[in-house]
């Protein structure tokens, strides 16, 4: 054991290192330094998307990066070990400041400092000697009165046979301080108790684990589930008219969490108005919730800003989208001869086997689009003024292009429904497509727009289909499947041939050539699965001799051109129809028919599909909250707000006057005044009370 003088030296060396602690953990520098350290934390919970998917990280910030910013935590700051630690030490910080100081202000503001002296009192910058006439009780009284008047507390002291008249005013300044100290303290611990702390002790220590994969809500294990108890929580549900829904989804880094809620949330009719640019402008839920315990039943209607608050939850109107509409379409095959459509039924968030290679997973739909339809790009194939070879290397990009690419773009249009979809094979990759249901005029034409694109990072390539005389695509999908057949080719140049050449202007030989070039141009065009349109007879005009290039493809496009309209005429015919007469519109259908049957090698896609009816059903994006911190930290706002105005609109001044007697019935008087911060409020306030304080009789 220790000797009681080795004892007490120890805690003698303990005890300064001890004080030091303390004194650097509650000074200004220590928590203003924290402050900063918090303040760069959020800046970087800001910018950066905080609980999103790992995988996105990797998309974003490349491997190495993504681990360096996990080992971080900065995927998820305002929960990260280093965060907490550092609101802890604020916390800290304050509390222990708060308590070193506050009863030191509270002593400060309860005192009247009588215990200055005359002498003292010379030696103030603001003060004022007089002598009255009136003896001293009554020169004290009126003294008091009108400092009472003036709005100060006043205390008289008797001392050394005079009278001290010690005055103040504002005291409560001090309470600015400790208000806005205490504010920190109560929104850091409100804020702690609205974090996900209490989740992350659940994963910690009560085995509940994310959720990564899929299925339906009801099946997802008690591992993954987050009781009633849960204290605090923060997650969406998602609820299709006419469905209910009793759970919410929280998202975490690894998955998703299930939070069982009190109550059921039934969705009765979701309503929204929108602007003329297509953006929401009002979408309003008309709700029941029944009571899981007594089932009573409450309706209710949740609007943007305006929650509904029940059984301690908070339900937000957050977002909308589509509940699981219901589909009607028209697959037209591309490729192959055929060229009738089969029907096809699907479901928003649903999948349908389009056969043995494909299934289609419906990700989305829209009853109306508004579109910027004004100086779209040009829908040409060939482009003026450009080598042949950069004619085709840029021609798919003029062609191929978002339906509104050119921000300058004004005209806003309604262009109809559109129906977005995933076509998914079996090594599960997949392309996304977007098509409307009705045809948008670009460049004075009537087209359907099919949009295409590899990755959800990119945006959609359109390509244009021209509509027909019946506003369908029927007509350009004859074309394309006749373009594949080669006996409907041999007739379409046997006739382009015929037409060119009369039987009176040419022998059967030139006739004969001409036809074998038609055919063999239709070939070229047609192509194959990987190489077909305008790239294929690009790569048929290389092997031509440079110079003779540009003439080539001046007479391969025109033999081109006048089979394909002689191909046009067949299928027509062979579908029974009659021919269409040669003018101005339908030989700007051909030209965009030519452009479209080019870009369609580019598709990818094995049918192109057209919305024909729909039945919508939408669906209401509710976010549901539980805080029990709100009202802490509404507490610490209001004590901030306090803090802060008594802080700066409350000034403490103290006021000293000594009065004491002077020969024949009179008296003498000094009067000192001081306060905290010397402004010209107060260089006023002085002069009014030395007018105002009685002097002379």
């Amino acid at each position: 054991m220790s000797s009681p003088s080795t004892t007490g030296i120890q805690l003698h060396t303990r005890r300064p290192v001890l004080d030091e602690a303390v004194e650097l953990v509650s000074s200004m520098r220590f928590a203003i330094s924290l402050l900063t350290l918090i303040a760069i934390a959020s800046m970087i919970g800001t910018v950066m998307k905080q609980n999103e998917p790992m995988s996105n990280y990797v998309n974003q910030f490349g491997p190495f990066w993504f681990e360096v910013f996990n080992k971080l935590g900065l995927y998820a700051v305002y929960s990260a070990w280093w965060f907490l630690l550092i609101m802890a030490f604020l916390v800290a910080s304050t509390s222990l400041c708060i308590i070193r100081n506050a009863p030191k202000m509270i002593k400060d503001m309860r005192s009247w400092r009588e215990s200055v002296r005359e002498q003292s009192l010379h030696n103030f910058h603001h003060k004022m000697q007089w002598q009255s006439a009136l003896g001293r009780p009554a020169l004290v009284k009126q003294t008091a009165e009108r400092l009472s008047h003036a709005g100060y507390s006043v205390k008289l002291v008797e001392k050394d046979q005079a009278t001290l008249i010690a005055a103040k005013r504002g005291a409560a300044n001090k309470f600015g301080y400790i208000f806005a100290h205490s504010a920190i303290v109560i929104i850091c611990i409100g804020g702690l108790l609205d974090s996900d702390m209490p989740i992350r002790f659940q994963e910690w220590f009560m085995g509940k684990t994310a959720f990564g994969g899929s299925g339906v809500i009801a099946d997802i294990p008690a591992k993954h589930r987050l009781g009633l108890g849960n204290p605090t929580f923060r997650g969406n549900t998602l609820v299709p008219e006419g469905a209910s829904s009793s759970t919410a989804i929280i998202p975490r880094a690894e998955g998703v969490l299930i939070q069982e809620l009190p109550f059921t949330l039934q969705l009765k009719k979701f309503t929204i108005d929108f602007y003329s640019t297509g953006m929401p402008k009002l979408f309003a839920s008309d709700v029941l919730v029944r009571d899981n315990v007594t089932g009573k039943i409450e309706a209710a209607t949740i609007e943007v800003n305006k929650p509904l608050i029940t059984h301690g939850v908070a339900i937000y109107q957050s977002s909308f989208e589509d509940g699981g509409s219901k589909l009607k379409l028209n697959a037209y095959p591309m490729a192959g001869t055929a060229s009738a459509a089969a029907p096809l039924a699907g479901e928003v968030g649903a999948s349908t086997p389009l056969n043995e290679a494909y299934t289609v997973e419906w990700t989305g739909f829209r009853p109306f689009n508004v579109e910027n339809l004004a100086a779209t790009q040009d829908a040409r194939a060939v482009t003026k003024g450009q080598s042949l070879n950069d004619q085709f290397a840029v021609g798919l990009d003029k062609r191929l292009g978002s339906a509104a690419r050119n921000a300058n773009n004004k005209d806003l249009k309604n262009v109809g429904p559109s129906v977005q979809y995933k076509l998914r094979d079996k090594t599960g990759q997949a392309r996304e497509f977007q098509n409307y249901m009705q045809p948008v005029t670009l460049d004075g034409a009537s087209v359907f727009l099919a949009g295409v694109r590899s990755s959800p990072a990119d945006p959609f390539s359109f390509l244009r289909i021209p509509a027909d005389d019946e506003y369908s695509v029927r007509d350009w999908m004859r074309l394309r499947a006749a373009l594949h057949d080669p006996a409907l080719r041999g007739a379409a140049a046997a006739s382009y041939a015929a037409r060119a050449m009369p039987q009176a202007s040419a022998s059967d030989t030139v006739r004969a050539q001409l036809q074998e070039s038609a055919s063999r141009s239709l070939a070229i065009f047609a192509g194959n699965d990987k190489d077909g349109g305008f790239l294929a007879i690009s790569h048929f005009l290389e092997k031509i001799p440079a110079a003779e290039q540009e003439k080539a493809a001046n007479i391969f496009m025109k033999i081109l051109n006048g089979s394909l309209w002689e191909l046009w005429q067949q299928a027509r015919k062979q579908a029974g129809m009659a021919p269409v007469a040669a003018d101005e519109a339908h030989g700007r259908f051909l030209q965009l028919a030519t452009n479209a049957l080019s870009d369609s090698y580019f598709y990818g896609a094995p049918v192109y599909l057209q919305l024909d009816d729909f039945t919508e059903i939408k669906a209401s994006v509710f976010q549901v909250t539980k805080s029990p911190g709100k009202s802490v930290v509404y507490l610490g706002c209001l004590f901030l707000v306090l803090g802060v105005f008594a802080m700066f609109y409350i000034r403490e001044r103290r006021l000293w006057v000594w009065v004491k007697d002077h020969g024949e019935g009179g008296a003498d008087a000094i009067m000192a005044m001081s306060t905290q911060r010397k402004t010209l409020d107060f260089e006023h306030e002085f002069t009014a009370l030395k007018e105002k304080l009685p002097q002379a009789a």
